[in-house]
C-alpha cells in the first residue's frame, strides 16, 4: 500500500496522542481537555493561524502551502467527541472516566488529522491553503452547525470540505464512498399523550395513555410499510415510552420519544406529515389527547459529484482501485458533518476499521493501523488538489 513513508516514522507518536484522547473522552461541546491538547500539538507544529473557541470549543489550524499562486482554501474535517457508554475493551488506554467511551472512532479522527497537520506544517507542498477542523458535539449536538454559525467557512475562506469515518467490518486499507446521499437525515420526535388517570381495577373511568401509546407504535410503522415507495428508504423508531409510576394505577399521560431516518427530501417531508396526521388522530380516536413535537436535526449527508470523484481518486492512490468502492450503500445513520456540505462542496468518505466491534459498541476500539493510511490521505488530498509548481 503506498502510504506516506514519513506516516511509517509516525506511526507511533500519533498512535499516542490517540490512546491519550481515548483514555480521556469528553462529551458533547465539553471537549476542553481534547480541545487544548489539539492546539498545543498545532503550535508545536508551526501551523500559521490556530483559532480556538469556534463553534464554542471548536479548533481550527490555517496551514499555508510554499505559495499560493491557486488561491485555493480546502477545509478538513475531525471530530473531537466521545459517546455517554460504559467502556469494556479492558485496554491498558481505555476510558479513565465512568460512563464515557470513545465508541465512535473520533479519538482516531482527530489523531489522523493532527498527524496530517504536523505533515503538512514540515513540508508544505502545495499551493493553496489547508485548513484542518477539529469539531465538538457530531454525536448529536450539532457542532458542525455551531462552528458555521460561528463564521467557519468565511472567516477562512474554505472552498471546498472533506470529511472522513473509520468504517468496522472492512479491512484497513480500504476505502468506501458514493456520490448523493451517503447518509440519512436524522431527525427526532416527542410525543405526549394526555388521557385520564384512574384505578387500574376500573380501566373503563378513564382513557389508558399506555393502550394509546401502543397503538401509535404499531401505526406509524405503515409510514415505511405502506407510505413509502419501496425502492426508497425511512426508518421510524420510537424509542422510549415513559408512563406510570405502579402497578395499580391508570397513568394520566405517556411520552414517547423517536427517531426518523430518510435519504429522499421528499420522503422527509412525507415521513413528518404522516406523523402529524397519524399520532393525533389515533389518540382523538380513544378519547385522548397527543401532540407532537418534530425537529429536523440532521440534513442527509450528500456529496457533490466532483468532489467525490477526487476524493475517490486520491483513495484509488492510496490504497489502489480494488480497495475503493465508489458506490457504497448509504447508511441510515445521521452525520453533521452534513451541515458543512450544505455550505460548500466536498466528499464524506469511510476508510475500513477491519475487524472490530461496531461503532457505539461499549466493547469498539479504533484500529490504530488505520493511522498511516487515512492521514496519508488527508495529504495526498491536499498535495493534489493545490499541486505545487
Amino acid at each position: 500500500m503506498p502510504i506516506i513513508n514519513r506516516f511509517a516514522d509516525l506511526s507511533e507518536e500519533i498512535t499516542e496522542w490517540r490512546r491519550d484522547i481515548h483514555a480521556h473522552p469528553e462529551l458533547l461541546y465539553d471537549t476542553h481537555r481534547t480541545a487544548e491538547l489539539v492546539a498545543e500539538k498545532l503550535k508545536a507544529f508551526g501551523v500559521d493561524e490556530i483559532a480556538t473557541g469556534i463553534g464554542r470549543t471548536g479548533v481550527v489550524g490555517v496551514i499555508r502551502g510554499k505559495t499560493d499562486t491557486s488561491g485555493k482554501v480546502i477545509g478538513l474535517r475531525a471530530d473531537m467527541d466521545a459517546l455517554p457508554l460504559e467502556e469494556i475493551t479492558g485496554k491498558p488506554y481505555a476510558s479513565t472516566i465512568p460512563g464515557k467511551m470513545h465508541a465512535c472512532g473520533h479519538d482516531g479522527h482527530t489523531a489522523m488529522l493532527l498527524g496530517a497537520a504536523k505533515y503538512l506544517a514540515e513540508t508544505r507542498n502545495f499551493d493553496g491553503t489547508a485548513v484542518v477542523i477539529f469539531q465538538p458535539a457530531e454525536e448529536g449536538g450539532a457542532g458542525a452547525k455551531a462552528m458555521i454559525e460561528d463564521g467557519l467557512m468565511d472567516r477562512f475562506g474554505i472552498q471546498e470540505v472533506f470529511g472522513m469515518h473509520n468504517l468496522p467490518g472492512e479491512p484497513v486499507g480500504t476505502f468506501h464512498i458514493r456520490p448523493g446521499g451517503i447518509m440519512a437525515a436524522a431527525d427526532r420526535l416527542r410525543i405526549e399523550i394526555e388521557g385520564t388517570g384512574c384505578h387500574a381495577a376500573k380501566p373503563h373511568e378513564g382513557v389508558d395513555t399506555i393502550l394509546v401509546g401502543t397503538h401509535i407504535v404499531q401505526a406509524v410503522q405503515s409510514i415505511a410499510s405502506r407510505n413509502t415507495d419501496p425502492l426508497k428508504s425511512v426508518v421510524v423508531s420510537l424509542t422510549t415510552f415513559n408512563a406510570g409510576f405502579t402497578d395499580n394505577v391508570i397513568p394520566q399521560t405517556a411520552v414517547l420519544r423517536g427517531t426518523v431516518r430518510t435519504l429522499d427530501p421528499e420522503i422527509r417531508d412525507m415521513a413528518e406529515a404522516r406523523l402529524k396526521q397519524i399520532v393525533p388522530t389515533i389518540a382523538e380516536a380513544f378519547g385522548a389527547k397527543a401532540t407532537i413535537h418534530y425537529k429536523r436535526d440532521y440534513p442527509i449527508t450528500s456529496n457533490h459529484e466532483a468532489q467525490t470523484e477526487f476524493a475517490a481518486g486520491i483513495a484509488r492512490e492510496i490504497a489502489g482501485a480494488d480497495n475503493v468502492d465508489t458506490d457504497v450503500a448509504p447508511t441510515m445513520g445521521g452525520e453533521d458533518f452534513s451541515f458543512m456540505l450544505e455550505e460548500r462542496p466536498g466528499a464524506f468518505i469511510f476508510a475500513g476499521n477491519g475487524d472490530t466491534a461496531m461503532l457505539h459498541h461499549p466493547a469498539y476500539d479504533f484500529n490504530d493501523e488505520l493511522i498511516p493510511v487515512g492521514c496519508s490521505y488527508w495529504v495526498k488530498l491536499v498535495e493534489t488538489a493545490m499541486k505545487a509548481g
